[in-house]
């Protein structure tokens, strides 16, 4: 997209919302919604506050993931009124006001001093207050976080529209951006920190404004799904690194997944990782609307049982080893999930905008999303197989162990797992890889 381009789509957007917003009021008994955006808390005996990071509604709007104590009134038939707290400072630079589409579209309002859903509601009637919000600083007219118009705001979020998809492609440019430097300082030898290091200063950003923490995990530290670490000093033997790792433009998150071999890695690991990769295109080939993800993720345990039986870490067929969970203990998470203005965004386990739950299978608990996908949707797919010694044991000693070579798996051992992530949007016609679409626009 063109600037001008962009910006008529994020007038289109916010109309979208303004419209469809105007409709749940309605339909739920409330005349406005006022939405808070947040604010950090300092750890107890401390005046460090911690990380923050916006509701979830409030960014859908206002595209302002790190703004606190701001607040979004929604009522139908008139402008909405940010108010954004921009208080005169000494210790810290004041917040600037919204510009552009924002700015034309939000009437921003700066408050100079942190204020209250009471005062801002003041005699409205039926008004719905969303977020993070003592109950009693509610007001009796109002209501506050009703479950009925959040589920149906959550189902709102789930389905993205052309300004919405366009920044979740921006931003998975710029993580890509951040992934080839990670794998060029790994191939210099460099730290788990340095690397995180190098991905930041490719990506252009602050740790606190990342859309989640990085992974990145050298050799056996790729085998703790949301390993949390970096080490300062790089290993004597460089098997593996995987890097999970995001960005974030205008809001809107980038989560990628991907692995990489070292020189030092056993030659069974390099063909494991191509085979991962392959299966995880056949996956995201099948993607279009009407395919039911829950059947999608129980199809790539059969791709994953197929790729450890053709490797000769396992002595069964891809049925058995499905039946047997044995492809469980290889990959414990599920397929996928939404996203968008949250990384693990919201509506995946519901049925539609009733909110009724639509829990994942018995054997897949982690499965984040259980729903059947349909046109706007972006999703993750980021099939995975790992070396998790515990969730191996107790196949060691039962009656599947003549079925697999520990010797293999003990090589394995320490090269960690593998993952491999990219961003999908569900279109009408099919799918559109965000992760590997041309990098022709300008930021």
């Amino acid at each position: 997209m063109t600037s001008t381009d962009r910006d008529s789509a994020h007038r289109a957007h916010l109309d979208r919302l303004q419209q469809a917003y105007a409709e749940l009021l309605e339909r739920s008994g409330f005349d406005a919604v006022l939405l808070y955006s947040g604010h950090a808390r300092p750890h107890h005996g401390d005046d460090q506050e911690s990380s923050f990071s916006a509701f979830g509604h409030f960014v859908h709007w206002t595209g302002a993931p790190h703004q606190q104590h701001d607040w979004l009134w929604i009522a139908p038939g008139t402008t909405p009124r940010w108010f954004y707290y921009a208080p005169t400072d000494f210790w810290h630079l004041p917040t600037p006001p919204p510009q552009g589409v924002r700015a034309e579209c939000l009437d921003p309002t700066p408050l100079a001093q942190p204020t209250t859903a009471a005062a801002l509601i003041g005699a409205h009637p039926r008004v719905a207050v969303l977020g993070d919000v003592p109950a009693d600083a509610v007001p009796a007219t109002a209501t506050l976080n009703p479950p009925t118009l959040l589920h149906a705001l959550d189902e709102l979020r789930l389905y993205k529209d052309d300004y919405e998809s366009d920044c979740l492609r921006l931003a998975n440019r710029y993580a890509l951006a951040g992934h080839a430097a990670a794998r060029e300082a790994f191939a210099d030898g460099a730290s788990e920190l340095d690397i995180q290091l190098a991905y930041l200063a490719a990506t252009r950003q602050r740790e606190s404004e990342l859309a989640y923490q990085n992974i990145v995990g050298i050799n056996a530290h790729a085998g703790t799904l949301h390993y949390q670490h970096y080490a300062t000093t790089a290993p004597d033997t460089l098997r593996s690194l995987l890097v999970d790792a995001g960005h974030r433009h205008a809001g809107y998150c980038a989560d990628i997944t991907r692995t990489w071999a070292a020189l030092d890695a056993d030659p069974l690991f390099a063909p494991l990782i191509e085979g991962v990769t392959a299966f995880q295109q056949r996956l995201i080939a099948e993607l279009a609307p009407g395919v039911d993800f829950v059947a999608l993720h129980q199809r790539m345990h059969h791709y994953l049982g197929a790729l450890l039986a053709d490797t000769g870490v396992l002595r069964m067929s891809a049925e058995a080893a499905v039946t047997s969970g044995l492809t469980r203990a290889f990959c414990p998470h599920g397929l996928g999930h939404s996203l968008g203005v949250q990384v693990h965004d919201v509506g995946g386990r519901q049925h539609d905008a009733s909110g009724a739950p639509l829990p994942p299978p018995t054997a897949d608990p982690a499965l984040r999303l259980t729903r059947t996908l349909a046109p706007g949707m972006v999703v993750t797919i980021e099939p995975g197989l790992y070396i998790i010694p515990f969730l191996l044991a107790p196949f060691r000693d039962g009656s599947e162990r003549q079925a697999v070579d520990w010797d293999r798996v003990d090589r394995l051992a320490d090269h960690g797992g593998i993952r491999i992530e990219d961003n999908v949007l569900i279109t009408a016609e099919g799918h559109a890889n965000l992760t590997s679409a041309p990098a022709n626009d300008a930021r």
